[in-house]
């Protein structure tokens, strides 16, 4: 049963459920702050992983024309920052969403075309179709956090996250994509592996310091939306991981309505929505639109909208993540929202991530 008020199960990051805000405490929030568990076994299991070599021989004995990038949901938000860094290494990354591959892009489907294809449970109903339709015509890379999935046992070759179980909304799994995802990057770009590991090692860390100060987060967050009723995350670049992810959590958490754009898009029609009663949260993000995205937020706030800058540098505690490369920053943008989710949670005084029409695993296309 949920607890309303107690100690968490996670006693490591010393915290305890807020007796102001009415928080109800259940398994979402308990997978929540066992993410630093989850990026540090990732990382673990990543460093004796024979995947990671069966890719590179891949590379060896194929001339790939093309690589696909596909997804469901959080799965297919995680892979932005992927299909970026492989543009810039001389790939022409095509991102696709599982179901629109299969029913309307078949003909990139051969077996010149390299798929990497992210999903957590390998076996919902997107996934299933893709193999399906896939008979051996292409190679499958495959990132998931289940072994024994369909998706593990036919790709070509599977590197698994190791996330542990999850109660329903994805947070462990999410970012123990975003750890996985970088690494096989580099793999694929021809970069050095073990480079990129101690590049994501301070990950745990930095998401243990974040989630240290859950319940004042969540607390500032509470104040905050008490009045809110349209909900926008904004970002870009690989924001547009926690952009994306970020609106579908809340939605799913929260049964509250939210929306996740780039910036640039927020100005073609969205923002006709600013007003007092909507809140925009707009990922800082990196160096090169920084300040595209900082006049962005200026604008928002001209307009008498509430808003906040998440970031390293940003002014509330709650949107504060901590300052790290440009490598772990997409792990932690995702836990403001977080937040957000747990925040809303309890102002509608409801269990958040208690699924009462989804399921965690999608068997229906």
């Amino acid at each position: 049963m949920p607890r309303a008020f107690g100690t968490i199960a996670s006693r490591k990051l010393g915290v305890r459920v807020s007796r102001t805000v009415g928080v109800i405490q259940g398994q979402y929030l308990d997978d929540i702050l066992h993410q630093p568990q989850a990026v540090r076994a990732t990382l673990e299991g990543l460093r004796s992983s024979e995947a990671l070599a069966r890719v590179s021989s891949l590379l060896a004995e194929h001339n790939f024309e093309r690589i696909v990038l596909t997804g469901m949901g959080s799965s297919y938000f995680a892979l932005h920052p992927l299909a970026m860094e492989l543009a810039e290494h001389g790939w022409t990354p095509i991102l696709l969403e599982t179901s629109e591959l299969v029913h309307y892009y078949p003909r990139l489907l051969t077996g010149s075309t390299l798929v990497v294809a992210v999903s957590q449970s390998g076996q919902s109903a997107e996934t299933l179709r893709l193999l399906k339709h896939n008979g051996d015509q292409q190679v499958v890379v495959a990132v998931t956090n289940t072994a024994e999935s369909p998706l593990a046992e036919e790709a070509d070759v599977s590197v698994l996250t190791r996330a542990g179980e999850e109660f329903s909304v994805s947070c462990k799994t999410y970012v123990a994509a975003l750890v996985a995802l970088p690494v096989l990057s580099a793999v694929l770009c021809r970069l050095d592996v073990a480079e990129r590991l101690a590049e994501l090692e301070p990950a745990a860390a930095a998401v243990e310091e974040y989630l240290r100060h859950w319940e004042a987060h969540v607390a500032e967050f509470h104040e905050i939306l008490r009045d809110i009723r349209h909900l926008f995350l904004v970002g870009r670049g690989p924001s547009l991981a926690a952009v994306g992810t970020g609106a579908l959590i809340i939605k799913e958490s929260d049964h509250f309505h939210a929306e996740g754009m780039s910036c640039a898009a927020f100005r073609h029609g969205p923002f006709e929505m600013l007003t007092p009663e909507a809140y925009v949260g707009v990922f800082a993000g990196e160096g090169r639109t920084r300040a595209l995205n900082e006049r962005l937020l200026v604008d928002i706030e001209e307009h008498g909208t509430h808003s906040a800058l998440i970031g390293a540098d940003a002014k509330r505690a709650a949107c504060r993540i901590p300052d790290t490369s440009p490598m772990v920053q997409p792990i932690l943008e995702i836990l403001p929202v977080q937040m957000i989710t747990i925040a809303l949670a309890a102002l509608a005084n409801r269990e958040a991530g208690k699924f009462e029409r989804a399921t965690k695993v999608t068997i229906v296309e």
